[in-house]
């Protein structure tokens, strides 16, 4: 199974729509100190993941990443969020391939470092072809009530990639 490193949002989102457990059914999942630290710590009334990312990390089921070359986080640190350039840097210095991540500035970054960006919908239009999901609709359409921004085209490219 592929090791991948999971930014805060596809997590977020993940247990908003009760599929964290794709993370590991499909991945090695790694997250970085700092999306641990963002989650975890979230103080939000509306905070999704908090208790599922600490029972997942409890279980074996995602693993923290302590990112060794913090004097390059620092230097990055004010171009994107910590967790996101943690989550670069640490698929790199894991010798990886893939990052979970959402945000455009962030896959592009991930990118400018040679890594493949997936993000949440790559990942469930996955998980709808592997039969872990039954539907893709309803999850997309509960992500986008909760802020999740996906575009018209991009929602019914999607469904129509899934014949839904």
């Amino acid at each position: 199974m592929t090791k991948i490193v999971s930014n805060s949002s596809p997590i977020i989102g993940l247990s908003m729509i009760g599929l964290l457990h794709l993370l590991w059914k499909m991945f090695h999942p790694y997250i970085p100190k700092a999306v641990y630290d963002e989650i975890v710590n979230n103080q939000s009334e509306h905070c999704y993941g908090k208790e599922e990312l600490k029972i997942a990390v409890e279980k074996g089921n995602i693993k923290i990443y302590e990112v060794k070359d913090k004097s390059l986080v620092d230097k990055l640190y004010g171009t994107l969020h910590k967790g996101e350039i943690e989550t670069v840097i640490a698929a790199k210095e894991m010798g990886l391939t893939y990052v979970l991540i959402d945000e455009k500035a962030a896959r592009n970054f991930a990118t400018s470092f040679f890594l493949k960006p997936i993000g949440i919908l790559g990942l469930l239009q996955r998980a709808k072809e592997l039969g872990y999901i039954e539907k893709l609709k309803p999850y997309l359409d509960t992500l986008r009530r909760n802020g999740f921004r996906i575009s018209d085209k991009l929602y019914y490219l999607l469904l129509k990639r899934v014949n839904e």
